[in-house]
């Protein structure tokens, strides 16, 4: 199954509650930071919520 590199570019202040909370369950914290995540229907979803914010590569 492939997987998916998350990483966040830009500030989560002045978002709303759902994209902060969004964030977090993804595991990014602060700018730059990168989690690699399974690519599953439930987090694309997430990164749809968030992907004014975010920055999605695929990896082997």
């Amino acid at each position: 199954m492939a997987r998916l590199k998350v990483t966040q570019l830009r500030s989560q202040i002045g978002c709303k509650p759902n994209q902060r909370q969004t964030l977090r369950s993804l595991g990014l914290k602060r700018i730059n930071d990168v989690v690699v995540k399974e690519d599953r229907p439930e987090i694309r979803g997430m990164i749809h919520t968030v992907t004014h914010l975010v920055a999605v590569e695929e990896v082997e």
